[in-house]
């Protein structure tokens, strides 16, 4: 039923919407990507809002080790990883971190990780894990909703947050998460720009803080986060027709569509 109150991208509440945009931030996995790879269109896409002037960051889970790497591959102005634990900017390919961190973080973090190995022992870290700085992942493969809600119920009553994607599950400090990161880069990167001229885009639970509109008034998901709206408590303004990249290059047209009117 939550899938029905979402508001197409052709309606007139999201055409104004979409003219008031200057900046886009964007998940990456399941949002920019096609069945877990980037597609050819996805470039072009990239490339015009570049030409047009409207800047793109990617604000995903993935770690500081790949993050790093695709932004000197991308066009896009800046990448947030590991949800809103850091960035890094064209310019600083040095790490920025959102979040105060203890010298022992990342042994705290594997302590937090065993608990969950005693309750699930066939928990194993992601491959991307040994290049993270602020969280610690595993696959979200053959975990049950209910699995993920006792996880994070621990993880909570051990003083850590947690969240999940399409592709991994993270621990991380409680406070992380991407709109909070998002929003402490938009002050620094683009102090002139207000809230409701960011556009949020996302397709999973670890985009939801983008969602919540005392956040970022505008947000859209594609299509496939119609999968989890039922566990979301905050939904995306808008929906796309298509799902992931195809859903992303469905919203920019609309976007140019409505800036140039």
């Amino acid at each position: 039923m939550a899938s029905n109150r979402l508001q197409a991208l052709t309606t007139q509440a999201c055409r104004q919407a979409l003219a008031q945009i200057r900046l886009l931030a964007t998940d990456m996995d399941g949002t920019l990507t096609h069945q877990g790879e980037f597609a050819p269109s996805l470039l072009i896409t990239l490339e015009k809002l570049k030409a047009s002037g409207m800047p793109v960051l990617i604000t995903t889970g993935r770690s500081a080790g790949w993050v790093n790497g695709l932004l000197h591959y991308l066009p896009v102005e800046l990448a947030i990883a590991e949800n809103g634990g850091l960035y890094f900017t064209k310019t600083n390919r040095h790490p920025t971190f959102l979040q105060p961190l203890a010298n022992d973080h990342r042994q705290l973090l594997l302590q937090q990780f065993n608990r969950l190995r005693q309750q699930y022992p066939q928990l194993k870290e992601s491959s991307d894990n040994p290049f993270r700085l602020t969280d610690w992942t595993f696959d979200v493969t053959g975990l049950s909703l209910d699995d993920l809600q006792w996880m994070t119920s621990n993880c909570h009553e051990n003083g850590w947050g947690f969240t999940y994607s399409t592709v991994q599950c993270h621990i991380k400090p409680l406070p992380q998460d991407k709109a909070s990161g998002l929003a402490q880069v938009v002050a620094q990167q683009f102090p002139d720009l207000a809230h409701h001229q960011v556009l949020t885009i996302g397709d999973s639970p670890n985009d939801e803080s983008m969602f919540d509109p005392a956040q970022f008034p505008h947000s859209v998901g594609v299509a496939n986060v119609r999968h989890y709206l039922d566990t979301l408590t905050h939904h995306p303004s808008f929906v796309t027709q298509a799902e992931e990249g195809a859903g992303f290059g469905e919203l920019v047209e609309e976007l140019f569509d409505a800036i140039n009117r």
